[in-house]
């Protein structure tokens, strides 16, 4: 009996299996862009670990600073501590490589170390004796190596002597200050990952060559034999100045995944999109096939096949097209993060891993969790048809004709109704651990809603349609008031396409436009000149800035200066900005701003502080300078889409009191009445390293600026389009089905006159209407989605705002497209059905 119930249920895949291939190939992609979003992801955290570790080495706990380090006396008196065992200093520099080395950009990760000390924790980053002093061991007799404690020698990874094309003996010169450190490279350290890319040299000579005299960024401890390190952690902890903590390696690795943890979590959420659509269309498909083959599937309830095992069966269908589509998704998928490792990194683009080249990982855990999503959303999509099947009374289903009362039992809108009432309760509740749990479920909750008043509203909408005088018009407009449920199982991947892609057009169209005003408030100069990117090792030192300020041609100048912050270990560091503020506070977007009270420091805190840190208008904050605090008051809040952890902006002067130092990173110039852009720039590559500096105008950041978020949201548009394709497919699919089913009724109309043409042109106004239909309401649906998507998701996942445009223009011809492209599926979708002879379909009856 199984056996012809398998035959019965599963052979029509087998033998048909170009009714199932979109849904198979919508499920296919969803697993494989899932798939390689999880492999990235897993591949990028892998190897950002494996370095973290490597560096680490064997300590209990670090100590850990902002990227501009603390002072260095803390070493000795952490040194001193009875809970201490051994400790290793480190000095972690970004360096900007320079010539050829520097040509594809990028930094290198410059690690200055006590190679005495790193010798009995770090062994990773010591050279072996091979290229030392022969033995078969790293111990301290490596550090004792010629040339490792040269001033002018460093050891590569295996990563970064291949991604700058240098061997041993080999020179590289990288950026210090607006001059050159040049370097020979003694080795290399072949116990480092694979994709980790840095370099090691003596501490001393890292800070000599990089001006850093007297600074750390990091001290790793071993604790004592028997000493709790919990302990230990808050005891030490408590002894340590401002803006210094103490963790563990885990608790370090931790963190530092945070940095891109919201940028993961959304690009999967992006994945899921080809998913959801996906399960609509398996919907849709399985829904018209039950219409399809009501009869038999009422001779097999006939024949003693329960309500259960009929709706098992059917569920197994849907499970079987998930498994295929699963089945071609993981290798796709696999392919895609292999492409995507290797063309842009990690990150995919985001720039969160610099420093690291992973290779592609195996994820289990992942992996199999797409395959059971797209199993699942298979089988979702199959329930409604199944559950359809098995209330049909079998005597009226096996009757010719019983087509049209399928599915009028989904019309009640109560469950639509909940659906749009719980994301509307839901959708301001706040985040779960940093990420946007409700809005995702609201969005969700909105688009299951909206496809359950569907056929409510197509009984509302078709009603109060007037009927037409050409009789295949009005045969079109009574069918779809007759049956109005029917359409809506076209018309359900429509809404569904149709509201993802409107939601992520107005989501990125709002986004885009936001960033170019902001653009244009952040670059109010004519000129802007950079000695390196924030964090790395260029600046421009009180001599530059003399020779800047000289420069013939200039009006104005505003120097910046760029460092971060430690505020909580828990959380990335935060960008401090010191800027002239006091004359010209409008070069910052403030959202808004109050007044600071006479003898206090005043400063501007980013949107993503009030979310992070709980910062208002006019508190009083503490903040962690030159190894003390000083307390300022919050005068503004402002707009900045750079940094999404959070910046504090403060006047350059009051910097400068504070700390005493007197370096900048970048420079906004403005032009005199009359002076030539390229003369100023000439003049100023002649006062400084030409090879050290970026001379770039507002418009070319702009265009750069601008370039790089389309690059960013490629993949948007291209789900975009995919899920269009699917919604047209499901169109297609729905009344290549129906019309099968209606065959009789075709067969009827051309006995009383009607000819193929009319009929064609029925089955087109029938698509029209349905498609008009799934493209009002998907709309609908979609605008509401995007304002969760702006003013929900990127609040609570990335801390910044964003104006809402409604780009009209593109939404309505987007509309018109769907609109037309559906009414073509569904007139090529009845070719088929009107090639039986019109005596032969009458004659079909049960």
């Amino acid at each position: 009996m199984r056996a012809v119930l398998a035959h019965a249920f599963l052979g029509h895949l087998v033998q048909q299996p170009g009714r199932a291939l979109m849904s198979v190939l919508a499920l296919a992609l969803g697993v494989a862009l899932g798939v390689a979003v999880s492999v990235v992801n897993r591949s990028a955290l892998d190897e950002f670990g494996r370095g973290l570790r490597t560096v680490s080495g064997q300590a209990d706990i670090e100590v850990r600073g902002a990227r501009g380090g603390f002072d260095e006396s803390l070493y000795p008196q952490l040194a001193q501590r009875p809970e201490v065992e051994t400790v290793s200093p480190l000095l972690e520099i970004d360096a900007k490589p320079l010539g050829a080395a520097g040509e594809g950009g990028g930094a290198l990760k410059l690690i200055g170390l006590d190679v005495f000390r790193a010798a009995s924790l770090s062994v990773a980053l010591i050279p072996p004796p091979a290229q030392g002093t022969g033995r078969g061991e790293r111990t301290a007799e490596s550090a004792r190596a010629p040339g490792l404690l040269d001033e002018d020698t460093l050891y590569l990874s295996p990563a970064a002597a291949q991604r700058f094309g240098l061997a041993s003996g080999d020179a590289i010169a990288l950026q210090s200050g607006v001059g050159s450190a040049r370097f020979r490279i003694g080795g290399l350290l072949p116990a480092v990952g694979a994709g980790q890319m840095l370099a090691v040299t003596d501490i001393a000579t890292a800070q000599w060559r990089f001006e850093r005299l007297g600074v750390l960024t990091r001290i790793d401890l071993r604790l004592r034999e028997g000493v709790d390190a919990a302990s230990a952690l808050r005891a030490i902890g408590a002894d340590l100045p401002p803006g210094v903590f103490v963790a563990t390696p885990a608790q370090a690795e931790s963190q530092a995944a945070r940095l891109s943890r919201a940028y993961r979590v959304n690009l999967t959420m992006l994945a899921l999109i080809a998913l959801v659509t996906g399960a609509f269309l398996v919907f849709s498909a399985q829904a018209v096939n039950v219409v399809r083959r009501r009869a038999e599937l009422a001779f097999l309830r006939a024949a003693g096949i329960t309500r259960g095992a009929l709706v098992r069966w059917l569920l197994l269908e849907g499970a079987l097209i998930g498994a295929l589509g699963s089945l071609i998704g993981v290798p796709v998928g696999y392919a895609l993060a292999a492409l995507a490792l290797r063309l842009i990194g990690g990150d995919l683009g985001a720039g969160y891993f610099q420093g690291a080249a992973p290779a592609l990982a195996f994820d289990p855990w992942g992996t199999t969790g797409f395959v059971a999503l797209g199993i699942a959303a298979a089988m979702a999509g199959s329930a409604a048809p199944a559950i359809e099947a098995a209330r049909s009374d079998p005597a009226l289903a096996l009757k010719s004709g019983d087509a049209a009362d399928s599915f009028a039992r989904f019309g009640p809108v109560a469950p639509g109704l909940l659906c749009l009432s719980a994301a509307l309760a839901i959708v301001w509740l706040p985040p779960i651990g940093g990420l946007p749990v409700f809005g995702y479920a609201a969005i969700a909750l909105l688009l299951i809603g909206s496809v359950l008043i569907l056929p409510r509203l197509a009984r509302l909408l078709f009603a109060r349609l007037p009927t037409p005088r050409a009789p295949w018009l009005a045969l079109a407009v009574l069918q779809l008031r007759g049956a109005p449920h029917l359409a809506t199982l076209g018309a359900a991947g429509v809404l569904a396409a149709v509201a993802l892609a409107g939601a992520m057009a107005i989501m990125v169209g709002s986004f885009r436009q936001s960033v170019d005003v902001w653009l244009s408030q952040v670059l109010p100069a004519d000129l802007y000149l950079r000695a390196s990117r924030a964090g790395e090792s260029g600046h421009f030192d009180t001599a530059e800035q003399v020779a800047i300020q000289s420069t013939p041609g200039l009006a104005r100048i505003d120097f910046l200066r760029h460092q971060s912050l430690l505020l909580d270990p828990a959380l990335p560091q935060v960008a401090l900005i010191a800027r002239p503020l006091t004359a010209d506070r409008a070069a910052l977007p403030l959202l808004a701003s109050v007044t600071v009270p006479a003898g206090s420091i005043g400063v501007l805190a980013s949107e993503a502080m009030q979310d992070l840190y709980g910062w208002q208008l006019g508190q009083r904050v503490r903040l962690p300078l030159a190894g003390r605090e000083i307390e300022v008051v919050v005068a503004g809040i402002w707009r900045d889409y750079a940094r999404q952890h959070g910046a504090v902006a403060i006047d350059l002067a009051t910097y400068r009191t504070q700390t005493g130092d007197m370096r900048v990173n970048d420079v906004g110039l403005w032009l005199a009445p009359g002076a030539d852009t390229a003369q100023v720039a000439r003049a100023l590559r002649a006062r400084l390293p030409a090879d050290s500096i970026e001379l770039a105008e507002p418009g070319e950041i702009r265009k750069i600026s601008l370039g790089i978020f389309d690059r960013t949201f490629a993949v948007t548009y291209a789900l975009e389009a995919v899920a269009v394709a699917i919604g047209i497919a499901g169109v297609a699919a729905s009344f290549a089905a129906l019309a099968a089913a209606r065959r009789r009724e075709f067969g009827v109309l051309r006995h009383i006159g009607l000819t193929r043409g009319e009929i064609a042109r029925m089955l087109g106004a029938e698509g029209a209407l349905v498609a008009v239909l799934g493209v009002l309401t998907g709309l609908a649906t979609g605008t509401a989605i995007s304002l969760i998507l702006i003013h929900v998701v990127n609040r609570q996942s990335f801390h910044w705002s964003m104006e809402l445009v409604l780009p009209w223009g593109t939404l309505a011809l987007f509309g018109s497209a769907i609109t037309l492209l559906a009414t073509a599926a569904a007139v090529l979708s009845a070719r088929a059905a009107m090639q039986v002879d019109a005596v032969r379909a009458v004659r079909e009856d049960w």
